[in-house]
């Protein structure tokens, strides 16, 4: 089982946020640095008992590099065995020739329901993913955000029970549950504690 899906648009820019990092480093403004076309990360999730790994491909967005991410992951498995892909229905997701590839492949593509991205299991692996690479960074070019990105993706395969990372799994799981709230219907956990004070008021 693996899940799959973008990662928004990786540009070069001076990113705010808390995350690890070497004091007394001035952190320089956006006019400090050349600009450059961003690029969109595909992560993908192996889905093990105990440690699941996340992968990565950095490629533009659309139908082709969706191809190219899928036809990687089908590879984690050379030994023909029938996989199953959890994937958002994303237009570049659902095309005619994606879905032959996976029907000659022995690939099962499993849509989430339409704005229900969040029941894809790696989107809770989003957060940690922004806070330990892209939070309170200034990477000068796209080879240096790799970098970046590769460190932090073979530190979390081996440390996949690290307590930050945990930590920072929780956070984006309470994020997504509260936008699912208000996706369908509901308020968010910040608009309940407000309605719950003012009844107690």
């Amino acid at each position: 089982m693996f899940a799959f899906d973008e990662f928004g648009t990786l540009g070069i820019r001076p990113t705010q946020g808390s995350c690890w990092a070497k004091q007394g480093q001035a952190q320089p403004s956006a006019g400090d640095l050349p600009s450059h076309p961003g690029r969109h990360l595909l992560p993908r999730l192996l889905r093990r008992r105990r440690r699941p790994a996340v992968g990565r491909q950095l490629a533009p967005q659309g139908p082709a590099s969706s191809l190219a991410a899928l036809k990687s992951i089908r590879a984690a498995r050379p030994d023909g065995a029938p996989i199953y892909i959890i994937l958002d229905n994303l237009s570049a997701h659902t095309g005619a020739v994606i879905r032959r590839w996976a029907k000659k492949n022995k690939v099962e593509l499993c849509f989430t329901s339409t704005y229900a991205s969040w029941a894809n299991p790696i989107e809770a692996h989003f957060g940690p993913l922004r806070q330990f690479t892209l939070a309170n960074s200034h990477h000068r070019s796209h080879p240096v955000q790799t970098q970046a990105l590769d460190r932090y993706l073979r530190w979390r395969n081996t440390n996949a029970r690290h307590r930050d990372i945990l930590a920072a799994q929780r956070k984006e799981r309470a994020h997504i549950h509260s936008e699912k709230g208000i996706r369908w219907g509901g308020s968010s956990a910040s608009s309940n504690s407000l309605i719950r004070q003012g009844l107690q008021i």
